[in-house]
């Protein structure tokens, strides 16, 4: 949604609104389009320069350009590029019922395939996340932090603050494109997958979610918390990851005999 905010109020995007590699079946679970490119991985040595046309891109030039990254593309970037990062924060049962629903479109558009190595949705949501947070605290760089629904509740509030935060755009353009017809309550309704937690990590995640929707700065105490969960839960992080560099080893070596690191989460540190 705030791709296709920020292309009404007037910032150039880089990506596209539906990809070349996107089948009818993953179209249909965004009609408003993905906004996707190869950045979404990260605009870091591996994407920039685009590693087919070797086009590069400058912090100075692109400072205006807005691109879709996913957290862990984000956690990677090129600290240059990250003048403005937009954050938007759903719920971990609305994050785990989304990823379900993806992941049926895409077996539906693959004709199937087994998801063995697919992390539980909830570890995902705070693997994530928590990275995501960590990586502003380390870091520094400027951030807007929301909730989804917080967005949805009052738009027209929400994208002129970011707008004004932004120092470019036309907010009133901006929040035509909002589609008024979406009720955040429907995000909490069926059942969310909860595989590899306990009550004490769905609470700590419930309390790290209602920080970021009501905007309540993250105290030294609830801080110390989140590292708790994460200390707990890293060990399973860990584990999918180094299942997952396995296979993809193990898949190179059968397919050209070469092998290469391979990204994914569990990357441990605290805030």
């Amino acid at each position: 949604m705030w791709m296709q905010i920020l292309a009404a109020a007037g910032l150039e995007v880089i990506g596209e609104r539906f990809p070349r590699h996107w089948g009818e079946h993953l179209s249909a679970a965004n009609p408003d389009g993905f906004y996707e490119s190869e950045l979404v991985a990260g605009i870091y040595f591996r994407t920039n320069p685009h590693p087919v046309s070797g086009v590069f891109l400058f912090p100075d030039q692109t400072v205006h350009h807005a691109v879709k990254v996913f957290i862990p593309g984000v956690v990677r970037s090129d600290l240059a590029f990250l003048d403005r990062v937009i954050a938007t924060m759903r719920s971990w049962r609305a994050f785990a019922r989304s990823r379900e629903r993806l992941r049926a479109l895409v077996r539906a558009s693959a004709g199937g395939g087994e998801e063995a190595r697919a992390l539980a949705p909830g570890l995902e949501w705070w693997s994530e996340n928590f990275a995501l947070i960590r990586d502003i605290a380390t870091r520094r760089y400027a951030s807007h932090v929301l909730s989804y629904d917080s967005l949805l509740a009052d738009p027209d509030a929400t994208i002129h603050a970011v707008v004004q935060w932004l120092g470019v755009g036309d907010a009133k353009r901006a929040c035509a494109v909002v589609r008024r017809d979406k009720d955040p309550a429907r995000e909490d309704e069926g059942e969310a997958d909860a595989s590899g937690l306990d009550a004490s990590h769905i609470a700590t995640f419930d309390e790290l979610y209602d920080h970021i929707h009501r905007g309540k700065p993250l105290t030294q105490a609830f801080v110390d918390r989140l590292n708790a969960v994460d200390r707990d839960l890293r060990p399973r992080l860990i584990e999918h990851n180094a299942a997952v560099k396995t296979a993809a080893l193990a898949a190179l070596s059968v397919e050209d005999g070469e092998r290469a690191p391979v990204d994914g989460p569990g990357a441990a540190g605290a805030l």
